[in-house]
């Protein structure tokens, strides 16, 4: 691990040091490749420990003390920890023992103001972190949480962890010995899901304004990295999982070429390349197809396949994933954590209880329902002003995998004039928007609603659909143009 990591490249980002004179002008030196490897070799209690540290740092100081303690101090005050113990420290059986031992030392960290970063010893983490304000007051936070002899636990709010504990020790739930850490392990396995998810839609995002021809180009030559012999391990499972997901868009994009060229070899690469990413997860691979053969008028096919999404899709242990943006997520459900914590297989959990969101760029807009495609220009020229650097997916259509298998539900069976199926899948989208809390891009859904709505001639609950949507994001968002439509429509009528 030593050899590895003094071997390993480093990268420089331009990022100077706080209260620097030269600060505008310096970089920082990253050792992210050796980082990512330790942390991969990290063993089971080390994981639960850094969760359980992100947990209390989340509830105790971020909420009073913001950008005082990061989750990247915690990692670090880890690694030292483990740097300065016997690996056989680190078990089960030890692991409040553990937690105590890493948060005394990060308490130690805040009252002398020093954390050295865990390769270059000379940069000091916590200079010029603290002002003389705050520091006394998250010293004696995290003295009250090492001194409460693990009563502090209780109050975790996430993923309602301390009401779970609160309820094992009063008796209230029979609660598995082993609830705590299928609890961790729901959270490393959904944070695994949404790293690759929002890798995924930068580098698509990075390919939206490109022409199609081009995108296809720049996707072929990524995926010919696979054979990069500077390659880890850990780099070939990740880049092959990230692959898989941008075989869907690149097929995607082939079709969409299709569509204007008529060539059947073309359209037979499509469909190959969509099919290397039909079991990333239980439904985003598969929904992109199935986009292409209702955009082509298979409604056999597209009838047959959006079936199977949904006798996969267990509404009870499926967590929905978004990687575009930070919201305030609901806890995990209680089957999702058990099989997190039961199963080995991580690339097996990704594809079967996992679902991300489905994105389309520019260049597949022949393969995106025309209702879809008016979230890829959502942004007026004001919206734009509201945006940061953070903001590319915008210019995607991006919409949660649910909403979106009952939507095409609904299209296919409107053209099948199947009427009873077709109420029911629009009543599965207006209670996926109500009860699903985990949804990351609800406007979209109920924009999709407000127009199954008007095509209901339904104008009164659509123009409701389009004002809840403008409620959860007042800018860059298409609903103002729906709006504005139907509200033509109803003028002119």
């Amino acid at each position: 691990m030593i050899q590895y990591c003094s071997n390993t490249r480093c990268f420089v980002v331009g990022v100077g040091k706080t209260g620097s004179l030269n600060e505008a002008f310096e970089w920082r030196i990253s050792a992210s490749h050796a980082e990512r490897f330790l942390m991969f070799n990290l063993n089971i209690p080390q994981i639960r420990c850094y969760v359980l540290m992100k947990m209390i740092l989340k509830t105790f100081i971020s909420q009073r003390f913001p950008d005082s303690i990061s989750s990247y101090m915690c990692k670090t005050v880890l690694l030292h920890c483990i740097s300065y113990t016997r690996s056989d420290a680190w078990k089960e059986n030890t692991l409040f023992t553990c937690l105590s031992f890493c948060l005394s030392t990060l308490n130690s960290c805040v009252l002398n103001e020093y954390c050295p970063n865990f390769f270059i010893t000379q940069n000091n983490l916590m200079s010029r972190r603290f002002s003389p304000e705050t520091k006394p007051l998250i010293l004696e936070t995290l003295r009250y949480v090492i001194e409460s002899d693990g009563r502090a636990l209780l109050e975790i709010k996430c993923d309602r962890f301390g009401l779970y504990v609160q309820s094992s020790l009063n008796g209230c739930v029979p609660i598995h010995p082993h609830f705590i850490p299928t609890i961790i392990a729901g959270q490393i396995q959904k944070d695994k899901g949404r790293d690759i998810s929002s890798l995924f839609k930068f580098l698509l995002s990075k390919m939206n304004d490109l022409s199609p021809r081009f995108a296809v180009q720049k996707l072929l030559t990524f995926m010919s990295y696979q054979h990069n012999d500077n390659f880890t391990n850990i780099d070939r499972r990740a880049y092959h999982l990230i692959t898989r997901y941008l075989c869907s868009s690149l097929g995607s994009i082939l079709a969409s070429l299709n569509n204007y060229q008529q060539d059947h070899l073309t359209y037979k690469k499509a469909l190959s390349f969509m099919s290397l990413g039909l079991d990333t997860d239980i439904a985003s691979g598969k929904l992109k197809l199935t986009s292409f053969f209702y955009c082509t008028g298979d409604i056999e096919r597209t009838e047959f396949i959006l079936k199977n999404i949904e006798e996969c899709y267990d509404l009870s242990v499926v967590e929905p994933i978004c990687g575009c943006y930070i919201f305030k997520k609901s806890p995990r459900r209680d089957n999702f954590n058990r099989l997190c914590y039961e199963s080995n297989e991580e690339c097996t959990l990704l594809k079967h209880i996992t679902a991300p969101c489905v994105c389309f760029i520019r260049c597949e807009i022949n393969c995106c329902p025309i209702e879809l495609q008016h979230e890829m220009f959502r942004s007026t020229q004001e919206d734009l002003a509201c945006r940061s650097e953070d903001d590319d997916w915008m210019d995607t259509a991006v919409v949660d995998t649910l909403p979106y298998l009952y939507f095409l539900q609904y299209k296919t069976y409107s053209r099948l004039r199947r009427q009873d199926d077709k109420q029911r899948a629009l009543s599965n989208i207006a209670r996926t928007i109500d009860v699903e809390p985990n949804l990351g891009h609800k406007e979209t859904a109920l924009n999709l609603l407000g127009q199954c709505m008007e095509q209901e001639n339904n104008l009164g609950n659509a123009f409701k659909c389009y004002a809840r949507s403008l409620e959860i994001r007042r800018q860059n968002n298409s609903a103002k143009f729906h709006m504005c439509k139907l509200l033509n429509k109803l003028i002119n009528n």
